[in-house]
This record gives C-alpha cells, sequence and structure tokens, in this order.
C-alpha cells in the first residue's frame, strides 16, 4: 500500500467561483496549472507547510454550471486540490474554493476496480458456506498488479531465493528488463511474472546492458517467501584444507 499512496492521483473536482466570471478566462488560467507547480500545503493539513514542486499531469474543465466549475485533475501524489482552487481563484482575480473532491483512480486501480463491502461479504458467504469461490476470485486480485507502474528487472530462477533471503541483486541474474534510470524504484519478478522484491536500482538500464557483474539493485521489500526456488548460493567449489 505504501508504494500504491506515492503513485498518480486521479480526482473530480467541483470548484465555486465567488464571483461572475468569464468562462474563457478561467479556462485559460486554469490551463496553466498543467505542469510542475509550487505549492505551500494547506493550514488544515497534517504535513509541514513548506513550499514544494508538484507535478499536474493533467487538468481539465468538463462542465460549469453558474459559479460551479467541474475539474479533472491527473497529479503527483501529496498535490492538495483545495490548494488548486484557492490559487486558480487568485490568479484569476474571481476567487475560489474547493466545494467538492472524489478520487476517481490511485496508480492502476480506479472507480471501475472498486467492489462494496456488501459484495464482499456475500463472496465470503458463499466461499464458506456453499465452497463456491468464484466471486471472491473475481474480487481478489493478485498483488502483482499493484505494481504495473514500476519498472521490472527480470531475473532467472537461481537468483530467487537469495533475494528472498535479503540480498542484493547482481547483474549475473538478470535476464530481462524495463527503461529505468539509477535511484528509480523497481520491482524484481521471476520469470513467471511473480513479484520477488521491490528495491532501489542501483544502475540504469543502458548501463545494465553492458555488464556482467556487480550489484544492480537494492533489496527494501521482499514479497516472495523463501526457499519456494531452490537455494544455488555456496554450491561453488571449496576447499578441503
Amino acid at each position: 500500500m505504501h508504494y500504491v499512496s506515492e503513485s498518480t492521483k486521479e480526482y473530480e473536482c467541483v470548484m465555486q467561483v465567488h464571483s461572475d466570471f468569464d468562462q474563457e478566462k478561467l479556462k485559460s488560467v486554469i490551463s496553466k496549472f498543467k505542469g510542475k507547480i509550487y505549492q505551500r500545503p494547506p493550514v488544515r493539513s497534517s504535513v509541514s507547510r513548506r513550499l514544494r514542486t508538484r507535478k499536474i499531469f493533467e487538468i481539465e474543465v468538463q462542465e460549469i454550471e453558474g459559479k460551479m466549475v467541474l475539474m479533472r485533475i491527473v497529479s503527483e501524489h501529496g498535490t492538495y486540490m483545495r490548494k488548486i482552487c484557492h490559487d486558480v481563484g487568485l490568479m484569476s482575480g474571481y476567487g475560489a474554493h474547493m466545494r467538492e473532491l472524489r478520487r476517481t483512480r490511485t496508480g492502476i486501480f480506479d472507480e471501475r476496480n472498486l467492489v462494496t463491502m456488501h459484495e464482499v461479504s456475500e463472496a465470503v458467504y458463499m466461499w464458506k458456506n456453499c465452497k463456491d469461490e468464484t466471486y471472491l476470485r473475481g474480487m481478489v486480485m493478485p498483488m502483482e498488479i499493484a505494481t504495473c507502474g514500476i519498472p521490472k528487472i527480470m531475473v532467472d530462477d537461481n537468483a530467487v531465493n537469495a533475494i528472498a533471503y535479503g540480498a542484493k541483486l547482481t547483474a549475473p541474474g538478470v535476464v530481462g528488463f524495463q527503461e529505468f534510470k539509477k535511484d528509480d524504484l523497481v520491482c524484481v519478478i521471476t520469470t513467471k511474472g511473480e513479484l520477488v522484491s521491490v528495491g532501489k536500482a542501483l544502475v540504469d538500464y543502458r548501463r545494465l546492458a553492458k555488464v556482467d557483474k556487480g550489484e544492480v539493485a537494492t533489496t527494501d521489500r521482499v514479497f516472495i517467501d523463501r526457499d519456494v526456488y531452490p537455494r544455488k548460493w555456496g554450491e561453488g567449489n571449496r576447499s578441503s584444507a
């Protein structure tokens, strides 16, 4: 959940403008918020009010009714929508505040993936009392889905168990990879697509393509059980002396 909560967010936001306004002028002001912006968290927030940068990937006006403006906003995590509304009001000169907000997507998960607790309760009942796990299997997703937005490094079977015990990933175990930069968050997966670990890249993907030894990524979180794959380290020739 830590990695999911720090992924891209999408919102449906209703902004109330404080005075009569020109729609085209307001839309022009709103469009200027796309890209990197400076933002200081509002007074009522759980973090320190230091000036910071956040990225707005998409911001668009979907509907205007009276003084109510419905916007769709896709942003970096940690962006305050009510602060965007307030700043739009300042920049336009009309004044504004956030009236309603609904988060519609976090990372790979959006409203279309949601099920109600009532539906979960019924699925569990069917599983426990009727031995029918069909409904429950339709709701429970593999944890690998949560990592869809994170670059992957694929390793061979002989490297898996060492990583499961906390070892860093080294170049000889790598069999494939996606594009990533040094210090990026990366996922290590098996050739079957199973999530092994999550860590920080120690080289970028271009460097990785040219090396055959050395450390490639740290192991910050392990998700696979130990000894699911065979233990292969320490099997080299040993001195009999």
